[in-house]
């Protein structure tokens, strides 16, 4: 099969087009002929050689698919060849066929289209489990997310408010706020000219992916009883001091989380607990991503300098 691949880790030059073999078959997995998928930060960092793929998972870049079942495993239950599916994946998305534990995929309802579905999984999975599973975010109360035009703050968006949040959201120009309002964000924060402190204290949950530069901050914003979930370090390693008594004293709490190398069970339980709770917003489509353009497979390299560069939402790989 046809699949992206790199010889040694380096600049998006190191991406091309090459034949690999088709992943091999396992009674509790789906074989999904791949239509879509998706670039996501995690894919730049392991091009680079900073973010390796867990113990077994493919080389193969790619943390989501969508596309249609070829093969169905025996102890695949509620499947059958033909579905629609969209799926999470450890890695192998930039690919022709993925094979992947039939928990860890959705069916993708008519609304949706294929370049959505191959969009939507890591996202919106890694939006729900952390606001919602770990933060434990109720209706009526106020979400901040950091990087409010980033696919995961999108679909952080999307999913507080359906679920009756409060969502505020920071960005890094007036033009990318402008788009997080009209995506339904009640306030929009540019971090270039703005104090998000000063404009969303009180805040009950806080989605960070800055990490270390942000947190004690995050913490000064907080209310009482407040939840932070930092889910990523993009503003640089680093250590901080934290004041300890202010912490204990307004009961915040900081968790620390990841998606991908979490267990095959882990993740079912995530998919089914997400589709339970919005599995008919998701098939009346009112749960979709932003999609800020879609490349050839064959173009990933140009799919990834897009990545770092201006864009809003999600960017689609065309299998």
């Amino acid at each position: 099969m046809r699949a992206i691949v790199f010889d040694h880790f380096g600049d998006e030059s190191t991406l091309r087009i090459g034949e690999v073999e088709s992943p091999p078959m396992t009674a509790d997995s789906l074989r999904i002929r791949v239509r879509a998928t998706a670039v996501n930060r995690a894919d730049l960092l392991q091009r680079e050689g900073h973010y390796p793929p867990p113990p077994g998972a493919s080389p193969i870049l790619g943390l989501e698919c969508a596309g249609e079942v070829i093969e169905v495993g025996n102890d695949a239950g509620g499947w059958s060849s033909g579905d629609r599916a969209m799926a999470l994946l450890p890695g192998g998305g930039y690919a022709e066929e993925v094979v992947v534990h039939h928990g860890s995929a959705i069916h993708v309802p008519e609304a949706i289209s294929d370049e959505e579905a191959g969009a939507m999984p890591e996202v919106f999975l890694t939006a729900y489990l952390n606001v919602f599973e770990l933060a434990r975010a109720r209706a009526g109360e106020t979400l901040l997310v950091h990087g409010g035009g980033s696919g995961v703050g999108t679909a952080a968006i999307t999913l507080g408010k359906l679920a009756g949040l409060r969502v505020i959201v920071t960005a890094g120009s007036l033009e990318k706020c402008g788009r997080c309002l009209t995506h339904g964000a009640d306030l929009a924060i540019n971090y270039n000219d703005e104090d998000f402190v000063e404009l969303a204290r009180g805040a009950n949950v806080i989605l960070d992916h800055i990490g270390a530069r942000y947190l004690a901050r995050d913490l000064e914003c907080l209310a009482v009883g407040g939840r932070v979930v930092v889910i990523g370090s993009m503003g640089g390693p680093g250590t901080i001091e934290l004041n300890v008594g202010a912490l204990l004293s307004k009961r915040q709490q900081i968790i620390g989380s990841t998606l991908r190398a979490r267990s095959k069970e882990e993740k079912s339980a995530i998919v089914a607990s997400f589709v339970s709770r919005f599995g008919d917003d998701l098939r009346a489509g009112r749960i979709r991503p932003v999609i800020d353009r879609v490349f050839p497979l064959a173009e990933a390299a140009e799919a990834h300098r897009a990545m770092k560069g201006d864009h809003f939402g999600k960017i689609g790989l065309r299998v």
